[in-house]
């Protein structure tokens, strides 16, 4: 499957923000998906979790309560709802696709090229 995220741009804090990740080549309601971010001079991290059939949900304790992931499959499509950022949620934004039910960090297959979202203060 190829994954391309998109959506990103350039908001004060306390702005919101809808971020989309596109699906293609396979049907995507076989893959749960998740969204991750690397902030510059930083590794990786995980954002948020969503299973494939969409009933189970995941976040990282920093964006829990401002952040919501969803995934219309009708549309091989998955968004993720910014909402109240703040400066430190500057980074490059990634989607992934996993064919286990609930992976961990390691074990998605597919990855999206990553799309820039910069929080100013």
């Amino acid at each position: 499957v190829q994954l391309q995220a998109f959506g990103g741009g350039l908001v004060q804090a306390g702005d919101s923000l809808r971020l989309s990740c596109a699906a293609s080549g396979r049907p995507f309601s076989r893959y749960s998906v998740g969204w991750f971010r690397q902030a510059p001079g930083k590794e990786r991290e995980f954002v948020a979790r969503l299973s494939w059939s969409g009933g189970r949900t995941y976040y990282a304790d920093s964006v829990k309560g401002r952040f919501t992931i969803s995934r219309d499959n009708a549309k091989n499509a998955a968004y993720l709802q910014m909402n109240s950022l703040k400066p430190e949620d500057t980074a490059v934004y990634y989607c992934a696709a996993a064919r286990t039910l609930f992976p961990s960090a390691g074990e998605y297959d597919y990855w999206g090229q990553g799309t820039l979202v910069t929080v100013s203060s």
